[in-house]
């Protein structure tokens, strides 16, 4: 599922900014690919924020080598710029589609925002980012197996998506099913070992299966 769109989206607005002001340098994809292997790690970052912004998803394994980068900025950046390249569908009827859903799911309007993904998933089966959208709303709403359904489905499509991986730790713990989720948690962190948010998850779900294990 997504990560909070606004936090998101802020990142992402940085990212594309960074890619206009502070690196300069980067001029063509072979520069990029290139930079990827520079021993310098404001070259690597300048690197993955020209893939992010001009990349596909062809593009994405580039950017999951990065997640374990040596710098924590090119790490950063590298996250993000997965979830940029995630959101792009190709489509600009779609991207305004998934803009207005967002904006209904801020809003509380979750039966909206699902019909209007709903309608994301048939124009574009293969966008795996319009099911994990419908997947977050789903959760928001407490329609947990459609949520895993939906995460299922973005799963087929993009293996290595970390926040529908996490995301489904987060339905499993919702079901009480502790064991189910802490093997999603741990394959999200398999995939990007950077959530922070994620590691939080483990200790709390490990903390209330201690607890039932003393209630009974």
């Amino acid at each position: 599922m997504a990560k909070l769109d606004a936090i998101r989206s802020l990142l992402l607005v940085l990212l594309t900014v960074a890619a206009v002001g502070a690196f300069p340098q980067t001029q063509s994809r072979e520069d990029a690919l290139r930079s990827l292997a520079s021993a310098d790690a404001a070259t690597r970052a300048e690197a993955v924020v020209w893939i992010a912004n001009r990349g596909a998803m062809a593009d994405a394994d580039l950017l999951h080598e990065r997640l374990r980068d040596e710098s924590g900025l090119v790490r950063s950046y590298a996250e993000q710029g997965l979830w940029l390249l995630w959101t792009r569908s190709g489509d600009a009827e779609t991207d305004r589609q998934m803009a207005r859903a967002t904006e209904m799911m801020q809003a509380g309007q979750h039966d909206e925002a699902i019909a209007l993904l709903s309608q994301v998933v048939k124009r574009r089966p293969g966008f795996a980012e319009g099911w994990n959208r419908r997947a977050t709303v789903y959760y928001m709403a407490g329609e947990y197996r459609k949520s895993i359904a939906d995460c299922d489905e973005v799963l087929k499509r993009n293996p290595k998506h970390f926040g529908a991986l996490s995301g489904l730790g987060q339905i499993h713990t919702r079901l009480e099913q502790y064991e189910e989720a802490l093997k999603w948690f741990h394959r999200a962190l398999e995939v990007n070992p950077n959530m922070i948010g994620v590691e939080i998850n483990i200790k709390q779900v490990e903390e209330l299966m201690k607890k039932g294990r003393t209630a009974t």
